[in-house]
């Protein structure tokens, strides 16, 4: 992706896979920063914008000429604001980069409906992969990081790991820089991943969003000592911090199965999730995906000490818990 791309047009970001959308609004942050390094980057919630904030959009700015504004949560858009965004977008400013992320549903369809009719709107939608096509990603993904790998060890992978993207994308980006500019084989999956690291990893993480410290860490250790890899780890807590706010954020009185298809979760995971969504308020979430993003910023920076990361998000997060019955 180029600046040109994105400068001067507005990105639509929609779909079920909200990790290949991530990757669409780092793309466009990359190819911003790419183009001027002190462009300045900024990120907010939809919900909270009036339309005389929609206006700000083309302002220029004190810090630099050149922006990337990410708009998240384009459902929750007031409707107040609405016609603010379609002008904005009818006629961007040629030094922004505007995201607009849809987090799925049928809510603000109206909005996508008017907003593909722009010519300055380009779409970025993800499509959900089907089982057959999941080795196929890993394949990709370790080839991004410049290794290859055998078709077998590829579907060995998702057969340890599971059919979560991020943690799929975060085991073979763990092996690639293990195993720089070789063939992953089925030997070194197994080596790695045989003793079902992310059923260990979300041990780990339900623990925690739970507040059991001495549990999860545990949990923690246990997984590490058997090879659990730090990063598969730090992704479990991204998705059940995603999986809490989901359902925290879900319409009340749906089946169950509706409920865990909005969700992402398979229906027996419900259970928990109840239990741990009367003792989470917003305000210690969002703190908590703060900590989780740190945490998994340090161990892909090398930290020193992989395990002090963990535990000590490990403890950060079963200390926001807000319980109401305790």
């Amino acid at each position: 992706m180029r600046a040109g791309d994105v400068l001067g047009r507005v990105t639509l970001v929609t779909g079920k896979e909200e990790f290949l959308n991530e990757r669409t609004v780092a793309a466009v942050r990359e190819a911003v920063l790419g183009h001027d390094a002190e462009a300045e980057i900024s990120e907010t919630d939809a919900s909270g914008h009036g339309g005389e904030g929609l206006g700000e959009l083309g302002a220029p700015s004190l810090f630099s000429s050149i922006r990337c504004v990410v708009l998240r949560g384009l459902e929750h858009l007031p409707e107040e604001s609405v016609d603010g965004l379609l002008a904005y977008a009818a006629d961007p400013s040629d030094d922004v980069a505007l995201v607009l992320v849809h987090g799925g549903g049928p809510k603000g369809s109206g909005v996508l409906t008017k907003l593909r009719k722009l010519p300055a709107v380009s779409e970025s939608k993800s499509t959900e992969l089907k089982p057959s096509e999941i080795p196929g990603f890993v394949t990709a993904e370790v080839r991004r990081h410049g290794a290859t790998i055998d078709p077998e060890a590829a579907s060995a992978l998702v057969q340890s790991v599971g059919h979560d993207l991020r943690s799929l994308a975060a085991a073979a980006h763990q092996l690639a820089n293990d195993f720089p500019h070789e063939t992953l084989t089925l030997d070194v999956v197994k080596r790695y991943f045989g003793g079902r690291a992310e059923a260990k990893s979300f041990a780990v993480a339900d623990a925690a969003f739970s507040g059991q410290r001495e549990v999860a860490l545990e949990e923690l250790r246990w997984a590490l000592d058997a090879g659990t890899a730090p990063v598969l780890v730090t992704s479990a807590f991204a998705g059940s911090a995603r999986g809490l706010a989901r359902f925290r954020g879900a319409p009340r009185g749906q089946r169950d199965a509706d409920l865990a298809r909005d969700v992402g979760v398979p229906p027996w995971k419900l259970r928990t999730l109840r239990v741990q969504a009367r003792d989470w308020s917003d305000a210690g979430l969002s703190r908590a995906i703060r900590a989780v993003a740190q945490a998994d910023a340090d161990i892909k920076g090398a930290a020193s000490d992989a395990s002090y990361t963990l535990e000590r998000l490990v403890l950060t997060v079963a200390g926001l818990r807000t319980p109401k019955n305790d």
